[in-house]
């Protein structure tokens, strides 16, 4: 039920909804918010009907690369965010936290700067005694660590030169794609200007080898460790990137298979894990494989 309904009474809105309507209202994008809820985006857009329904507004101006709050919508987020806080604060009283201690995780660079701080955050409202430590790092690297001690987990990727293929448990596979800035000039360049990650990098590799598979020119523009400098050359537009599509986001937009690009197929998440974890470690290593296989 949307609401429940007491005789001459108002109706009680439900927190589930009023959680996406916030997230929606904080991110701007519909779909940014299903992933921070880890609902697909026709089910949060359902709920926002829904929530709409019931209280006879509307909420959202829908435009074409964005959403903005009407009047209303404005007056309904004071409201939710103090809901959900006063909520939040009478759970606590009542429910003691059983789960402590500190877990040392570890995750891609892109990663960790884009999905994971939104489910740890909701990780850390159900296990508020938790600490968690995170570090960033080449999925090589973090292997490295994982064995010498210093991580307790890591999310990694797949296919990276040198990475022994018998680790890890696969937990997200999307697909690669060509990102460049809309409207920009680069994917007209010849040769192709590229901006991809160091030697040993799967998504690198991938758009490489695809590229010469398919016999069509191109230069290195510009290499870098981190994803956040891929993005600056995109955002220049001095280059185009192999990308995973849920990381396209604004100016960035998916090259237009007019350009007769290659396919660079799918990339898959690996989560990796010392044998011993603990209660803490064992309720996040949980946490993480049932948010990145659920589906968003």
């Amino acid at each position: 039920m949307v609401v429940a309904m007491l005789a001459n009474s108002p109706p009680l809105l439900e927190f589930d909804l009023l959680r996406s309507f916030v997230a929606i209202a904080e991110s701007g994008s519909f779909t940014r918010a299903a992933e921070q809820v880890f609902r697909s985006p026709a089910a949060v857009s359902m709920q926002i009907k829904r929530l709409e329904e019931t209280l006879g507004k509307s909420l959202f101006l829908r435009e074409a690369r964005q959403v903005r709050l009407t009047p209303e919508g404005e007056v309904l987020l004071s409201y939710s965010r103090r809901l959900l806080k006063l909520n939040q604060e009478a759970v606590s009283q009542f429910v003691a936290p059983t789960i402590e201690g500190t877990v040392c995780f570890g995750s891609p660079e892109d990663i960790a700067n884009s999905v994971l701080p939104q489910v740890l955050a909701q990780f850390a409202r159900s296990h508020p005694a938790v600490a968690v430590n995170v570090i960033a790092g080449s999925s090589t690297e973090l292997l490295s660590r994982l064995d010498s001690g210093e991580l307790d987990m890591a999310l990694l990727t797949a296919g990276n030169v040198g990475q022994d293929p018998t680790r890890g448990e696969v937990v997200f596979t999307e697909p690669l794609v060509w990102a460049t800035r809309s409207g920009g000039l680069a994917v007209e360049s010849q040769p192709l200007p590229l901006a991809v990650a160091s030697r040993g990098c799967c998504w690198r590799s991938m758009a490489l080898n695809a590229l010469d598979k398919h016999a069509i020119e191109y230069r290195i523009a510009y290499a870098c460790d981190q994803s956040s400098g891929m993005q600056a050359a995109m955002e220049a537009d001095l280059a185009i990137a192999p990308i995973p599509q849920s990381h396209m986001r604004a100016p960035f937009v998916q090259v237009d298979a007019k350009w007769g690009l290659p396919e660079l197929g799918e990339y898959q998440l690996l989560f990796e894990h010392r044998k011993e974890l603990g209660p803490a470690g064992n309720a996040l290593a949980s946490y993480i494989v049932n948010a990145w296989k659920t589906p968003r």
